[in-house]
């Protein structure tokens, strides 16, 4: 079968893929992109990023009507939660976006290859790579160029595998037919804590089990002790410096054994679901990175170069199959950088300005270093803090939790990194990711007007109080 030949071939339609494709077609390119899920966008569209938001949206809307309504003057009796609806609007959302992706494919003109896609040679500079259909039908591509960007996938532990419903990854922790009435957690990190205040926000009884002694490992440990209190406050329990030794069911119920590593004891747990979140793997299985001679590390994951490229010339890596946080926005700027660099422009991303949210409530989103960071490698700092419970804005809202922590270098005042917690973290982060990225400083954001009253006059408090010059503290 005579190969169809394209400028670049992507495989993987995920953050990392789709966007390289788009940007590379902008650019001139013919390019096809191999995704063998029936539908575009990856774990983050699907099965990741956006259903988890729009189940923490529907979760937090509940919670608010039973336990912050009234204090406005609302008042609503017998209130009740349709999960299948919650469920129903999760899925319309996932659905629209991905058939709007679907849409930008065809406006730009790239090929979508439906299917499983493997190397099979190379010959001169062409990469062979042939794509299986589901069924069956098989389509052989041929490309100078191209990009791999598979992905990654929940890790499952060896001792409890998944099942699919009693133990269970973020995929079906999203398709919950019912509230369960106790749900643990097995991992503290970004999807645990998010995917955990979800059901707890409409009932479960949630108890995180976390090996660590902290919740939110390389996030900043003050903002991490601070968003556990909220978490706290809405009902999780954490089990930390807990070890997960294994779970058996028993009676229709799943008994998780485990142990506490300080006061070396150990413990059972009762409960209707586990939740594994220890953690997502770099996806290269069936990728025949073998037969061209590609080789991963011990994380799963496929060394590159500075521009992106692997031991292969000709060969690009983006996203999750790469070193670096596995977060979707990350993977979206190496795409768009490879494509970039393949059209001879000059493909940029800036990893010391890379912002991470979580999006519980308040939400909690960082960039830059963290305290821990500093101390580590001796860089000497200044701290500004301020907290949102002065803020007009914030009273107003009835979501006066959390603080704004920005640290800047000793000397120079150059940011070096800004902690939020508090509402709208998300989207708060954005300016001080912004004066980073142009090298700027505490003082840049300090002297900067903010609009008033905003939640965004507590980053410029806490820019103000890095020369101890806040105002209304």
């Amino acid at each position: 079968m005579e190969a169809e030949n394209f400028d670049l071939v992507v495989i993987g339609a995920g953050v990392a893929g789709y966007v390289a494709a788009i940007r590379a077609s902008q650019l001139g390119m013919k390019v096809a992109c191999i995704e063998k899920g029936k539908t575009l966008g990856g774990t983050c569209l699907n099965v990741g990023c956006i259903p988890s938001k729009a189940l923490l949206e529907s979760s937090e809307q509940y919670h608010n009507v039973k336990h912050k309504f009234a204090k406005h003057g609302v008042i609503c009796n017998d209130v009740k939660m349709d999960v299948g609806q919650m469920v129903k609007r999760k899925n319309d959302i996932v659905r629209q976006l991905t058939n709007g992706i679907q849409f930008l494919f065809k406006k730009n003109k790239i090929e979508w290859v439906q299917g499983l896609g493997q190397f099979e040679s190379i010959q001169g500079d062409k990469k062979i790579i042939a794509v299986k259909a589901d069924d069956g039908k098989v389509r052989t591509l041929s490309s100078a160029k191209v990009i791999i960007a598979t992905g990654s996938v929940p890790s499952a532990l060896p001792f409890l595998p998944f099942d699919g419903k009693n133990v269970v990854s973020s995929t079906e922790a999203l398709d919950f037919t019912e509230v369960p009435a106790t749900l643990v957690v097995i991992g503290g990190g970004v999807i645990g804590v998010e995917m955990g205040s979800v059901w707890a926000r409409l009932g479960s009884k949630v108890t995180v089990v976390e090996f660590l002694d902290r919740i939110l490992p390389g996030c900043d440990l003050q903002a991490a002790k601070e968003l556990q209190k909220s978490l706290v406050k809405l009902g999780m329990e954490f089990k930390l410096s807990s070890k997960c030794l294994g779970a058996k069911a028993q009676g229709g119920k799943m008994l998780l054994e485990a142990e506490d590593m300080v006061a070396k004891a150990k413990f059972t747990l009762e409960c209707d679901k586990i939740l594994v979140a220890t953690g997502r793997r770099a996806y290269s299985e069936g990728l025949g990175l073998d037969k061209i001679g590609i080789a991963v590390d011990k994380a799963g994951k496929i060394p590159v170069d500075k521009h992106w490229q692997t031991s292969v010339p000709g060969i690009y890596a983006a996203g999750d199959i790469i070193s670096g946080p596995m977060l979707a926005h990350k993977a979206e700027e190496e795409g768009i950088a490879i494509a970039e660099h393949l059209a001879g422009q000059s493909g940029h991303v800036n990893y010391d300005a890379i912002p991470s949210v979580v999006y519980t409530w308040p939400e909690l989103s960082s960039v830059g270093a963290t305290e821990e960071d500093l101390k580590t490698k001796n860089i000497a700092y200044k701290v500004g803090s301020f907290q949102f419970m002065p803020n007009a804005r914030a009273k107003a809202m009835e979501a006066s939790e959390g603080f704004v922590k920005v640290l800047a270098d000793a000397k120079t005042d150059k940011l070096l990194g800004v902690h939020i917690v508090g509402p709208w973290a998300s989207e708060l982060i954005a300016e001080s990711v912004s004066v980073m990225e142009f090298g700027g400083s505490a003082e840049d954001i300090a002297r900067t007007c903010h609009a008033h009253p905003t939640l965004s006059e507590v980053v410029k408090e806490a820019a103000m109080n890095v020369d101890k010059r806040a105002i209304h503290s």
